[in-house]
């Protein structure tokens, strides 16, 4: 059975509403992003008009001063005090760490901070080293410095501070923005009556405070960050002085005599070591000599050939000669 098509066009009127609705929510979380924008940089350029609460002054986080009257008794803008996040490293050298470590755990719970992480090594020369993460609020940071500096032989000292008032003032905008989107889809989700138009609404509901979450633990971190300052304490012992040099005695014969002594032996004691590294290859080498002799003994003998006579050819005039003479001789 059809619906009549009072009720079909009624339905498509409040759907064609929620969708504008949507969209003007969203030009409006455009707008207030842009607004909030704006609102990062009025601090900076003029005029506080409300002071922070005194509460946010602890840490350094968004403190302002209070307003200065000028001659005609005009109150002056307050000066927005800038959001720094601060890092300390320090070595210091001293005969007693644990001491040392004990007074700056004291002067960082006097502070009202707190020890952030603690480890303990010794090298191999058995020099302790001892390494103490300290998390100290920023309106006593300078004197917790200054106070572990002065504890010990100074060996090195690096102190950095990042401004980020910028991202600070940016993520509370956002913060806001986004808290005012939350607000306005809950309240479109408590006037839908239709099925579909609650789910689309839960579901964006869903992603806009997720978005949120994310905002607020930036937030957060942020604020800790820059309301307690961080100093990373590195405790030593001092290194081990060397032994007095005894004093050199003068040479006599018996000194003499056992310095070559020990020369001696030492050297034959490498020549014992050399020889015996070269006994297994000369004792290879004699099993194969004696081998080859052997092989050479069984084998058999080669005949030899026979001796030729070698005629020596006389030359002619000689062998005439000679003819010549015996027949002289005859007569």
């Amino acid at each position: 059975m059809r619906a009549p098509l009072g009720h079909r066009s009624a339905a498509t009127l409040a759907a064609l509403s929620l969708a504008g609705a949507l969209a003007l929510t969203g030009c409006a979380g455009g707008s207030g992003d842009a607004s909030a924008d704006k609102a990062a940089v009025a601090p900076r350029e003029g005029a506080a008009q409300a002071p922070a609460p005194a509460s946010q002054g602890k840490g350094g986080a968004g403190a302002a001063a209070p307003p200065a009257a000028d001659k005609n008794g005009q109150q002056q803008p307050a000066a927005v005090r800038p959001n720094v996040i601060r890092t300390a490293t320090l070595g210091i050298e001293t005969a007693d760490p644990q001491k040392t470590l004990a007074a700056a755990r004291t002067a960082a719970d006097g502070a009202g901070g707190f020890v952030g992480s603690e480890s303990t090594k010794r090298d191999g020369d058995g020099r302790m080293t001892s390494t103490l993460t300290l998390r100290v609020p920023g309106e006593r940071y300078d004197a917790v410095l200054g106070a572990l500096e002065g504890s010990g032989k100074l060996l090195h000292r690096k102190v950095e501070a990042q401004d980020v008032t910028e991202k600070v003032a940016d993520i509370g905008s956002r913060v806001a923005s986004q808290q005012a989107s939350v607000a306005r889809v809950r309240e479109m989700m408590g006037k839908a009556s239709a099925l579909s138009d609650v789910v689309m609404l839960e579901g964006e509901l869903s992603r806009r405070q997720s978005d949120l979450e994310s905002l607020l633990a930036q937030q957060t971190a942020l604020k800790d960050q820059t309301s307690m300052g961080t100093i990373t304490l590195e405790v030593s012992e001092p290194a081990a002085k060397p032994a007095a040099g005894k004093k050199e005695k003068e040479p006599t014969f018996l000194g003499a005599l056992q310095g070559g002594w020990d020369v001696f032996t030492t050297l034959l004691r490498y020549l014992m070591v050399a020889i015996g590294a070269l006994l297994p290859f000369a004792a290879v080498a004699a099993v194969a000599g004696l081998g080859y002799r052997s092989y050479r003994r069984l084998r058999p003998a080669a005949p030899k050939a026979a001796p030729t006579s070698a005629r020596v050819p006389v030359p002619a005039a000689r062998a005439a000669g000679t003819s010549e003479t015996g027949a002289e001789v005859q007569d």
